[in-house]
């Protein structure tokens, strides 16, 4: 459960700076304070419920595109953010192409390194000092 939490709170933030950063990297991303949560709460969405049901068509049908599933599901999950107005707005065919590779680096490499490696080496100290404690809670 505590994993699942993780995760969760994970993609939100990676999402949340996912966006600042196309935001602020590419011209014609553009998000409003008012609906900023909003997006990031569909784009999270949208990637987790998207990425498997994209890739289990893509093994199916076109299994030489596997390598770009995460490009192609951000690319959807931005398109379906965008359809929730005041939040996300993306502008141009340029903007378009940038904006899914920077969203799918930031939000690959992000959770990589923070549930690959921070939260991991985490669960693995807690769960090493539960140990102790049953082993020493016996010695008593």
């Amino acid at each position: 459960m505590i994993r699942f939490l993780l995760g969760l709170a994970s993609h939100l933030v990676l999402a949340a700076v996912a966006l600042i950063i196309a935001s602020l990297v590419v011209d014609g991303v553009h998000l409003q304070p008012g609906g900023f949560l909003v997006a990031v709460g569909v784009l999270a969405l949208a990637q987790a419920v998207l990425a498997p049901f994209v890739f289990n068509l893509a093994r199916r049908y076109a299994s030489a595109v596997l390598g770009g599933i995460g490009l192609v599901s951000t690319f959807l999950a931005l398109w379906i953010a965008t359809l929730f107005r005041g939040g996300l707005t993306i502008d141009g065919a340029a903007a378009w192409i940038a904006a899914p590779i920077i969203v799918w680096v930031v939000t690959a490499l992000g959770g990589w390194i923070i549930m690959g490696v921070i939260v991991e080496r985490w669960l693995k100290r807690r769960e090493e000092d539960r140990l102790l404690d049953r082993r020493e809670a016996k010695r008593r």
